[in-house]
């Protein structure tokens, strides 16, 4: 089945659009900054490609400070700021905006308001280099996408630039556009106010929102709409936004989204937005999550699991709002627990849809397409650009499949809901791969930390060596892991669940033994005559 190749074709990311990266090592300036609420005031011009207004930060500082420092693109102009309605003098450059305080700023709450404007950065690659895209859709009328996943929301926000610190009363879009053009943006649409030939589109969020979903979608969209109830019975709007020549195409577009969220909710728990909406936007590049209003381009190109239509990108997005929105790594090289875990879900799908062996296929094919270069997890306090690689997907997702082999599915099941459901591990709780393992180890009861190093940290396959005793023994030994694994063997004797080690077992058989026939590790058999 072919339904996920949007999906890999987002992992081969390249992040030199505008040579910008997002996150590193926090700069000691921001790091006293905690970021509680973001006011995006916007007038867009498609036809001149520009913006113009000004965004209002709402922060708290934990201690006294002479500066503030934020991130924007120095393609933009910024021409006033005010911090606490005072107005202050700065310097803008290499895309940071220094803010030298009249003075110094007391520890607690501040409002920072900046004005700005000009041309943002146009996406090269859309949604792998981020920017603006400029476009029109078949019938002429302006569709405008942003798309800022590696890049951050300086691109077009001035903005702390790090993933460990999101505003935790959520965020405001106040975008004004041509009449007759549609904002989609996240959260709930407050206000539509038209105007002297121009609309003005108010979103609201209250949750906390990742900065790289701050943005919004413009076009000439129809609003396809349906209530969803979730799996707890709350009624939630499931929306499509939806450029007006496939409207005809929503209603299916929603039935299968609809088969999506079911899945989800089974194996994650109920939709974690049931405040605000459901939404998807139609975008002319291919995919990205943005939380309640995930973009979507992949041209209604649909494949059958199991006798159902599915749409493998909207699916994988659908999935992140979990993953990535409601679960968020504190760092980018944590980021393979949101697109790891995500592609596991994907894969949750398949097996709910095609059945037990349809998803171990799968599985098998992304132990083969794992290419094993870099770590999933290469260190601590990394960038965007350092982080992104396909593993983070597929081996992420592989080594999910592992821990439910290794657990059993009667721990690791209830385990992955807990993960998805429990608040030290979600919304305004940012995690940390340490905090995973420590998390799966406790509910498994057993330490899992040698797995999660073995297969996260390291490119190693664990090495299982086979060597005839005799013409009916074999000794079967873990050769490069230092701990105890379950592992099926299949012998003259049928199938059997073994405990191995570096010490090795003894195995009885008039055949030799084939390890691990399913594929649940990533391995080597090295068989010696």
């Amino acid at each position: 089945m072919r339904f996920l190749l949007p999906v890999i074709l987002i992992l081969n990311l390249s992040l030199d659009a505008q040579n910008l990266i997002s996150g590193g090592p926090l700069k000691p300036e921001q790091a006293i900054m905690d970021i509680r609420h973001y006011r995006i005031v916007l007038d867009v011009n498609p036809d001149a490609q520009s913006i113009d207004g000004y965004t209002e930060i709402d922060l708290i500082t934990s201690e006294s400070t002479s500066s503030l420092l934020f991130d924007l693109v120095n393609l933009l102009n910024v021409r006033k700021i005010w911090v606490n309605n005072q107005e202050q003098k700065f310097t803008h450059q290499n895309d940071f905006i220094n803010i030298q305080l009249a003075s110094p700023l007391a520890p607690g709450k501040a409002n920072v308001k900046i004005e700005y404007g000009g041309k943002p950065g146009v996406a090269e690659r859309p949604p792998w280099d981020g920017g603006f895209t400029w476009a029109k859709d078949s019938n002429g009328n302006h569709w405008v996408a942003i798309s800022c996943q590696g890049e951050g929301i300086k691109i077009y926000v001035p903005c702390k630039d790090h993933p460990s610190d999101e505003p935790n009363e959520g965020a405001e879009l106040i975008i004004t556009v041509p009449e007759g053009l549609v904002v989609a943006g996240p959260g709930l649409l407050k206000e539509v106010k038209t105007k002297k030939k121009k609309s003005t589109y108010h979103w609201e969020t209250n949750y906390t929102i990742n900065n790289y979903s701050m943005l919004f979608n413009i076009g000439k969209f129809e609003v396809v709409s349906r209530d969803y109830t979730t799996c707890d019975g709350n009624t939630v709007p499931m929306q499509f936004y939806v450029l007006e020549e496939n409207v005809e195409k929503a209603e299916h577009h929603l039935d299968i989204l609809e088969s999506n969220m079911r899945v989800e909710e089974k194996y994650f728990g109920e939709y974690p937005w049931v405040k605000e909406k459901i939404a998807i936007c139609e975008t002319p590049h291919l995919g990205m999550e943005h939380q309640t209003m995930n973009a979507y381009g992949n041209e209604y190109k649909y494949q059958q699991i199991g006798g159902m239509d599915v749409d493998g990108l909207m699916l994988h997005e659908l999935g992140h709002e979990w993953w990535g929105n409601k679960v968020t790594g504190i760092d980018f090289s944590d980021m393979w627990i949101q697109e790891g875990i995500c592609v596991f879900g994907d894969a949750m799908f398949t097996r709910e849809h095609g059945g037990e062996e349809a998803y171990l296929k799968r599985m098998q094919r992304t132990a083969r397409a794992t290419r094993n270069i870099l770590p999933v997890k290469m260190g601590d306090n990394l960038s965007s650009d350092t982080t992104y690689h396909s593993d983070i997907y597929g081996k992420g997702a592989f080594f999910m499949h592992t821990l439910r082999y290794v657990m059993g599915d009667d721990l690791f099941f209830p385990a992955l809901k807990k993960l998805a459901t429990h608040p030290d591990y979600t919304y305004d709780s940012l995690i940390s791969t340490d905090d995973v393992e420590a998390f799966f180890s406790k509910e498994a009861g057993q330490n899992l930390k040698p797995l999660f190093d073995f297969y996260l940290r390291t490119i190693q396959k664990l090495e299982v060596q086979i060597k005839p005793v005799n013409e009916t023994v074999y000794q079967l030994e873990l050769l490069n892991y230092d701990a105890t694994l379950p592992i099926d063997i299949v012998t003259d004797h049928g199938r059997k669940r073994m405990m191995i080690n570096k010490d090795g077992i003894e195995v009885k058989s008039s055949t030799p033994p084939v390890v691990d026939p399913d594929v649940y590790y990533l391995k080597r058999v090295i068989q010696e005559w």
